[in-house]
Order: structure tokens, then C-alpha cells, then sequence
């Protein structure tokens, strides 16, 4: 069974020298399961593309940008 989670790991170096760690968990969804979580919360999908630059999103799009807002 996949778990469907991950950790993110973030290192910063301040300008003394010395170095920050601090790592994040998150889950990882299908956009129609963001789709779902809006729709139960009042929210309608407006629009969704496949990355930052606006390309279309399609079944191979490896990312989204998704935009619901309340009707």
C-alpha cells in the first residue's frame, strides 16, 4: 500500500557561517482529490494549468496550479 507521503529537508546557511536545518511532512494528492476537498469546503474550480508558465494541464502534466474560489 503507498503511504502517499514524503518529508521535504531545507538546509539554510546564515551569513555567519552556521547552517539551519528544518524539514517538513506532507501528503501527497491527486488534483481530484483537491478538487473534492474544495468542493466539500464551498469553493468551485476556476481554473487549473500544468505548471507556473501557464502550459495546459493534461494526463502528462507532472505538476498543477489550481485556482478554486467561492461561489
Amino acid at each position: 500500500m503507498a503511504t502517499q507521503t514524503g518529508t521535504s529537508h531545507h538546509h539554510t546557511r546564515s551569513a555567519d557561517g552556521t547552517v539551519r536545518y528544518g524539514a517538513s511532512n506532507f501528503r501527497y494528492i491527486w488534483p481530484a482529490d483537491c478538487d473534492l476537498m474544495a468542493r466539500l469546503a464551498g469553493f468551485e474550480l476556476e481554473q487549473r494549468v500544468g505548471d507556473r508558465t501557464s502550459r495546459p494541464f493534461t494526463s502528462d502534466s507532472e505538476a498543477h496550479v489550481s485556482v478554486w474560489r467561492s461561489p
